[in-house]
Formats: structure tokens, sequence, C-alpha cells
């Protein structure tokens, strides 16, 4: 587990007046709930959060809030950003009890890959199906992220997600809802196979547009 830190400040205004008023002074209004103290309203710095934002942590980590001296264990639960601009609109935190068991979407880190044997052949492709998995585990055992080993992949090997290599304290519960739930993580398949069913996806699209124009002039004639 890597804790983090974010500092932030309590506010008592509240409201979309309020709230747009503090974006304008480079705050982002946001929430702490959860645990057994009441909702509270707080800001955080606009510059110093969006650069936070964009660091994998700032998803998938305990960060230790700073709120004026009180420190509380936290996670991102919901952040809203503005449609187009680089701003942070609204920032929900959820506390954290040490002792009760937190369900997180950690990041998988593929390693080994280019030395892998697949990864060597030229006319392999390493498919990845995902790029995350959702976890269960108590908050001092939550990892960073998953690290996939890919160093003995070949061409028709599937990584599965039974087949990951999970840190102590760290289970999947949704292996728990049966074999059809076991998805594939990793595959490794032909290229040009990848490129004949991409070529057929696109000439299938390129046809149904012809299609129904021709149905269309037909109709026209009737």
């Amino acid at each position: 587990m890597s804790d983090q830190k974010l500092t932030a400040t309590g506010r008592k205004d509240e409201g979309k007046g309020a709230s747009r008023r503090l974006r304008r002074a480079g705050r982002i209004p946001a929430i702490i709930y959860g645990g057994s103290a009441e909702p509270q309203s707080i800001q955080l710095e606009q510059e110093k959060t969006w650069v936070a934002s964009q660091k994998e942590w700032f998803y998938s980590s305990i960060i230790d809030l700073d709120v004026e001296g009180k420190v509380e264990k936290v996670l991102l639960r919901d952040m809203q950003r503005h449609p187009y601009k680089q701003i942070i609109m609204h920032l929900d935190f959820q506390r954290v009890n040490q002792n009760e068991a937190i369900r997180m979407s950690v990041p998988l880190h593929f390693v080994n890959g280019d030395t892998s044997p697949a990864g060597k052949a030229a006319d392999v492709v390493i498919m990845h199906e995902l790029t995350e998995v959702a976890i269960a585990c108590l908050p001092g055992d939550l990892p960073l992220n998953i690290e996939v080993d890919l160093s003995t992949l070949a061409l028709g090997d599937t990584i599965h997600l039974s087949n990951l290599v999970l840190p102590k304290g760290v289970e999947i519960p949704q292996l728990k809802l049966g074999s059809d739930h076991d998805v594939a993580v990793v595959v490794a398949r032909h290229g040009r196979v990848e490129a004949e069913e991409t070529a057929e996806g696109d000439e299938a699209a390129a046809e149904a547009p012809k299609a129904e124009s021709k149905d269309a002039s037909e109709g026209e004639e009737k």
C-alpha cells in the first residue's frame, strides 16, 4: 500500500453559487463522508490537486487527507471534471476503517511483454483485454497495482483473472461468481488474424450503407 497526502480546508458555504465562487478562486469543492462522523464539506487547491490527479495513486490508493491539521484516511470515490477545461469540478472522498474490507479497482501493470516468446515474434499481437481489476482487501493490504508477468507468454496463450498472482490478503470477488466470470486479461494471437478480422469488420460496415441505398432506390421506383 502506498499512502499519499492531500491538504484541504473546511468550508461552510454550500450550493451551486458557493461552488462557482470557489472554482473562480482556484479552489475545488469537495466532501468527506462515511464512517461514524458526519459528512464534511471541504475545499482543495485546484492546481495542486489537478497535478495529483494525473498520478495513478490518486485513484487507487488510500490518501491521508489533512483538513486543517486533522488527518483522515480516505479513498477517492467520485471526481467530476469540466467537459473541456483542465478543471476538477467536485470530489467525493470516503473515510476508511482500517478493520473493514474495501473494494477498489486497481490498475494492471504488464511487465516482460517485450522479452516474452509472444513479444519477440513479429507476427504475434499481445492484446490487453483488461487494464484494471476490481479487488477486495483490508485497507492495510491495498496494493497500488497488480503486476501481470508476461515473460512466458507465447502464441495462443491466454492469461485469465484466476492466473493473476495477488498480494497477500487480496482477492478478486468476481471469481466467486463462477468460471464464466474468469475472463481473459491478456491474449496472444497471430497479427494477421487480427488484421483479417478488422478488415472483415470494415467491409461489413461499408456494405451496410450500400444495401440500404439499394433498398431505398427500389422503393422509389415502385
